[in-house]
């Protein structure tokens, strides 16, 4: 596998071009490329599933970001912008280290599995349909941020979508739509237990 979609290198990079106490959505952006769909996607799922969620809010923020992404990569736009506000939010540096740290046995063993194979599968119109896939799963994952670890599902389908575009594997993409499936479910299952679910709860 190339550096090009190592994702153990990617995670790496996070921490190597990023100082001191805080960090911002810009500096982990700009660590792998803002112009970049897939490694900026891997990014992100990263994020949704780190330790850096636990700060409250966080979950919303980073799903609001992936679909504001996914959205303009869906309808073709060739170079994403992200509002300059959630870019300026910051975090403690010290759970993205501890969060690379955490996540680095599972990143070397997804480099050994992912390789280009059914490219087509990353290039329009099914490059658009992944795009879809990744909003759905932003969308999925704010009712699910009120669960803990509801949004690790969603999160790891954005991550997959992300490297599996990066890495031209159009056999992950179809793998990490079982993960969306199970993001689905998950959230079914949840709303099922609500009272607002049950036709009791209505007056007529």
């Amino acid at each position: 596998m190339t550096e090009a979609y190592n994702l153990e290198t990617l995670l790496n990079r996070l921490c190597d071009s990023t100082d001191g106490e805080t960090v911002s959505v810009r500096d982990l952006l700009q660590a792998v490329g803002q112009r970049a769909y897939g490694p900026v996607l891997t990014v992100l799922g990263f994020v949704s599933i780190s330790p850096l969620t636990l700060i409250p809010g966080a979950n919303w923020l980073v799903s609001g970001v992936i679909l504001v992404f996914a959205l303009q990569m869906a309808v073709g736009r060739a170079y994403p912008w992200i509002p300059g506000r959630a870019l300026s939010v910051t975090f403690p540096r010290a759970y993205l280290v501890t969060g690379v740290s955490n996540f680095s046995a599972f990143a070397i063993w997804v480099d050994r599995i992912i390789q280009p194979r059914l490219p087509w599968l990353t290039r329009p119109p099914f490059l658009q349909l992944a795009a879809l896939i990744c909003v759905v799963a932003a969308l999925v994952s704010l009712p699910l941020g009120f669960i803990p670890f509801g949004p690790v599902l969603p999160g790891i389908t954005v991550l997959l979508f992300g490297l599996a575009l990066t890495a031209r594997d159009g056999l992950l993409l179809v793998a990490a739509s079982g993960a969306l499936l199970g993001s689905a479910g998950l959230l079914l299952h949840v709303w099922s237990l609500l009272p607002l679910s049950s036709l009791d709860f209505w007056p007529w």
